[in-house]
Parts: structure tokens; C-alpha cells; sequence
């Protein structure tokens, strides 16, 4: 922490002084390098991805690393955008040179951003440049899921000062796209008008172009989704931040050819892209399932090649919960459980630090223990947790019916047991349905008398 000889540091807008947390720098790292390396460098945005990368490297106290890359970032907002966008990236060179001990050039880097301050002020000292709302805002999309909500908020205000800047609209629709779960048509979603907004001011951008394409496809608009991915290959042939979401739309199309041969692409482009393992892995998952519906020979030889690709994928990003996931049912289905379930649990482990999924996780765990362990209490325990964690989502609702057809399917065995109306009652009290949650619950204490959770969540509810 800075000391008193320089307060000012304390007050300013940069990386240091947002709050930014991250369990896992070296998967952030990772993520920023791909985002570079995804862009072939000519991005406009790329000088934001070199400016959380210093601010990673001076977590893990790499100073004169973090000062590269801020030269870097520096360098490239210069040449894209202007003096005014570099008024983070001063603040940020203000903290690392007095933490190297160099005060005065310190001094500098402050007299630079109180210079551009004067020449551009805002309306009011309570109002921020829409740069620094911009440039926070792609900090906390880019760090961690648990700031999406933040970031939102940080575009909307760069955009209630420019409301035509394509730059905010465009970092705003990723925010709503990112953040937007479970509404039922696509006039309805938030995402979906933004991503149109960015195309009227934007018309050639190819990837706001996939990304509403995808909406399209979220809302079974399959005609309208392919019209649009078609047009933005044509756009942005050479794009790999395109080509890897038009193949994301063809898997989710069922169309594997056309995915594979995307990703095969990309991937020669980009051998270290866990994204790439990720998605690969996904359609050979898929073309085993058609395969054992057709009763084909090659599911074994898919499966293998899955748990390769899986493999590289968590290997190149050691916190990627998702391939972790996939990774471990890949191990129940080959029948090798002790492997599927130490990943199960380093999974858990790291949603847990990540804060990251972690119902998602519930679910699958849960799922595993039931289907595959033959375990109905730990089945139990894990749907609850991943009910309790996140009721209205698609993963929560899941849960919410498997403990309702366990509970149900025990009652039609045994009338008379407790911990079946018991479970009923969790799932009403859960999902706001207090009247039928003490009915169950008052069954559950007939048949249980001093059963002290069910007394208790009685008690709660009334």
C-alpha cells in the first residue's frame, strides 16, 4: 500500500484501486494471451488485454514484467485510439514505478493524467471520463464471471455520456450477452436488441454479427442464425474469435462436418487454445451418442479421442470447469470411477475458489452419483446444494425435478415416509412455494415426530 508521501495513488481510477480479485492469475494470464493471440494483434481493444496482463504480473510481484506490458498497452492505445484513452494506463504506470522505488518517474505518470484531466474535464468531479467507465468495465468482463454485473454497469455509464461510441455499445452487448439466462423469446432478451444496436452503427462486424447469430439460435431461429454466421465468414474469413463461434453454432447444429473442419482450422491457428480442445471434444462426444444410437463400432475410438482433447484442454487451462466436467463424465462412461471422481472433486475445489459455476457442477456430480455410483443420499445432497445455489436457472429447475420424481417414486413405494415429504418440502420452500412447503414439511414431522430440520424449517416458514 502506498504510504503517505503519496496519497494521490490511492485516488485514482486503474487496476489497483477496483477491488479486482482473482484466485487463479495464471488462467487469467492465459485467457489474456489467447485474447492477443486470437486478435493477430490488430484489435483496437488489444491494449486493454496488455494492461490487465501487467496488473497480473504485478500481483504476483513481476514489476518489471508488469512495466512491459504497460509499455505495450501504451503503445497500441496510442496508435488506436488517443491521448484521452490513456488515462487508465497512466494511473496503472503511476502504482507499478512507485512500487519499483522510481517516485519521480511516479510523478510523471501522474502530472501526464492530471494534464489530460484538465484539457478534457467532465461535467462534474463525481462523473468519470467514459474511458475509464470503458476501460473498468472490460477489466471486470475479462477477470472473473463474478463481475460481469459490475461491467454491465460500467457501460451503461460510459454510454449515458456517449451514447453513439460503438465501442461501449459493442463491450455492453458482450456484457448483456454474458449475463442473460432463461428468457423465452428473442424479442424479449436485452442481448439481442443490443447486439442490433452495435450492427447499426457497425454494419461489418463480424463478431457482434456470431454472437446474434447464436441468439438466433437460442430461440430455435436456425434460418436467421446461418444467414448471419455465413455472412460473417464471408466478413471475417481469417477471424479466429469468428471462426470459433460460427463452429460453436454448426456443433450446437448438429452439423459436425462443418464444425470440424472449422475448428480443425482454427486450431492450426491457435495449437494452445484450450476453447479449441474444448469444442473438439464436444462433437466427438456427440458424434459417439448418434454413433451408439446407430449401433456403430467407432464410439470406443470417439470416446478416447474426447478424453485427448479434454485432456489438452484442462492441461493448457488447469480452472476450466467446464472441460473439467466434461472431462470426468468422459471417465464415468469409459467406467474408470475412481479417475471420474477425483475430477468431480477437483472440480468442486476449483468452482469453489472461482466462484465460478459452481451449481453447474452440483448437478453434473449429482447426476454422476446417481446414474453411475448408484448413490441416492449423495445424488440427494448434491441436487439440493445445486437447487439452493441457483433455483432459476435451467441447472437449478433440473435439480428441483430430480429430488421431486426421488421424493415422489419413495412416496408411491412407501406411504409413510418422512424423508420423502421432508425432501418435497426443501423443494417448495427452495422455490418460494411456502403453503405447500408446510403441508410437506407437517407430513414429513407426523411421520418423523423430533425430527429437529424439518421443526426447524417448519418454524422459518410460519
Amino acid at each position: 500500500m502506498p504510504d503517505q508521501d503519496m496519497p494521490e495513488l490511492l485516488q485514482l481510477e486503474c487496476h489497483f484501486t477496483w477491488g479486482l480479485n482473482v484466485t487463479d492469475l495464471n488462467d487469467l494470464q492465459n485467457r489474456l494471451k489467447s485474447n492477443i493471440e486470437l486478435s493477430d494483434g490488430e484489435d483496437r481493444n488489444i491494449g486493454w488485454s496488455y494492461s490487465n496482463l501487467a496488473f497480473t504480473k504485478f500481483k504476483q510481484g513481476l514489476l518489471e514484467e508488469a512495466q512491459d506490458y504497460l509499455e505495450k498497452a501504451e503503445e497500441h492505445i496510442r496508435k488506436h485510439h488517443g491521448e484521452r484513452q490513456l488515462i487508465v494506463t497512466y494511473g496503472n504506470f503511476a502504482w507499478v514505478y512507485y512500487h519499483m522505488g522510481e517516485h519521480a518517474q511516479s510523478q510523471t505518470y501522474l502530472d501526464k493524467l492530471e494534464k489530460i484531466k484538465m484539457q478534457f474535464p467532465t461535467e462534474s468531479p463525481a462523473v468519470l471520463h467514459p474511458e475509464i467507465y470503458g476501460e473498468k468495465g472490460r477489466a471486470f468482463l475479462n477477470f472473473a464471471q463474478q463481475y460481469y454485473e459490475k461491467a454491465k454497469d460500467c457501460f451503461e455509464k460510459a454510454l449515458e455520456l456517449e451514447p453513439e461510441e460503438i465501442e461501449w455499445n459493442e463491450s455492453y452487448a458482450v456484457a448483456l450477452y454474458r449475463t442473460e439466462f432463461n428468457l423465452t423469446s428473442f424479442e424479449e432478451s436485452p442481448a439481442s436488441r443490443q447486439l442490433r444496436r452495435v450492427l447499426e452503427l457497425d454494419p461489418n462486424n463480424a463478431f457482434i454479427m456470431v454472437l446474434l447469430g447464436l441468439k438466433h439460435a437460442e430461440y430455435n431461429e436456425y434460418q436467421r442464425a446461418e444467414q448471419l454466421m455465413e455472412t460473417a465468414m464471408g466478413l471475417a474469413p481469417n477471424k479466429p474469435y469468428v471462426i470459433q463461434y460460427v463452429a460453436k453454432f454448426y456443433r450446437k447444429n448438429k452439423q459436425f462436418d462443418k464444425a470440424l473442419s472449422l475448428l480443425k482450422r482454427l486450431q492450426e491457428m491457435t495449437p494452445n487454445s484450450a476453447f479449441v480442445h474444448h469444442q473438439l471434444a464436444l462433437i466427438y462426444k456427440s458424434k459417439r451418442q448418434t454413433s451408439i444410437q446407430k449401433g456403430g463400432e467407432e464410439a470406443e475410438a470417439l470416446l478416447t479421442l474426447c478424453i485427448q482433447h479434454l485432456d489438452q484442454a484442462v492441461s493448457i487451462r488447469p480452472s476450466f470447469v467446464y472441460a473439467m466436467l466434461d472431462l470426468a463424465d468422459c471417465y464415468a462412461e469409459k467406467k474408470n470411477f475412481k479417475k471420474a471422481e477425483e475430477m468431480f472433486e477437483e472440480t468442486i475445489k476449483v468452482a469453489t475458489a472461482k466462484n465460478d459455476s459452481l451449481h453447474v457442477v452440483e448437478v453434473r456430480y449429482a447426476d454422476f452419483q446417481l446414474y453411475h455410483m448408484k448413490s441416492v443420499p449423495l445424488a440427494i445432497m448434491h441436487y439440493k446444494e445445486g437447487l439452493r445455489l441457483h433455483k432459476d436457472t435451467a441447472e437449478g429447475k433440473r435439480c428441483a425435478q430430480q429430488l421431486t420424481k426421488m421424493a415422489n417414486k419413495d412416496i408411491l413405494s412407501n406411504p409413510h415416509d418422512g424423508k420423502a415429504y421432508g425432501l418435497l418440502g426443501y423443494v417448495h420452500e427452495i422455490t418460494g412455494e411456502k403453503l405447500h412447503a408446510i403441508k410437506c414439511y407437517e407430513k414429513a414431522i407426523l411421520l418423523d415426530p423430533g425430527n429437529e430440520e424439518y421443526l426447524t424449517a417448519l418454524c422459518n416458514l410460519r
